[in-house]
């Protein structure tokens, strides 16, 4: 039996690079999983202790609950299409940074901190 020519690859001239974005993409999808666990953790735990709260505690920790839950589905949509977009730009050695994905789920992290901010203001 004659082996099979092998032939090399796009994707394998730049094996790193995509190894790294793919490590990349799995941690911001891990990223986004902590995002929307906390968001849970937050809101099982204020409504286990509900006796204690008001109702503006209630309605922060509902908007908690869901908007973890919205910026981990945004987060992984993201870098799912940033993942993608890398792959190609790595294959036609076009890559750029993108400043404009990272500013984004940055700007979502603060929104989230700042309304648990308001929660724990308001619990205290």
């Amino acid at each position: 039996m004659e082996k099979e020519k092998l032939v090399q690859t796009v994707d394998s001239k730049y094996i790193q690079q995509h190894l790294a974005n793919e490590r990349t993409y799995l941690a911001w999808v891990r990223t986004a999983i902590a995002i929307i666990g906390l968001g849970f953790l937050i809101t099982n735990v204020h409504f286990s202790l509900k006796p204690f709260f008001s109702q503006t505690g209630d309605m922060l920790a509902n908007i908690i609950g869901i908007i973890s839950v919205i910026f981990g589905v945004v987060t992984i949509l993201i870098s799912t299409y940033s993942y993608f977009k890398k792959l190609k730009t790595i294959n036609e050695q076009t890559f750029k940074a993108s400043k404009l994905f990272v500013g984004i789920l940055s700007t979502l992290l603060i929104v989230i901190i700042l309304i648990f901010a308001v929660y724990l203001f308001f619990i205290i």
